[in-house]
């Protein structure tokens, strides 16, 4: 039986209001997880 483990990750929209410094690293640390892990990135 074999798993599929594929990765997804996500930037979710911020309940502060607009976007800031610190949500666009946490999305680029997301995109490259993603990318190293062969995954998504939503």
């Amino acid at each position: 039986m074999a798993l599929d483990m594929s990765v997804r990750v996500r930037f979710p929209p911020s309940p502060t209001g607009e976007p800031h410094v610190g949500n666009l690293r946490t999305a680029l640390f997301n995109w490259l997880f993603a990318r190293h892990h062969g995954g998504t990135f939503i």
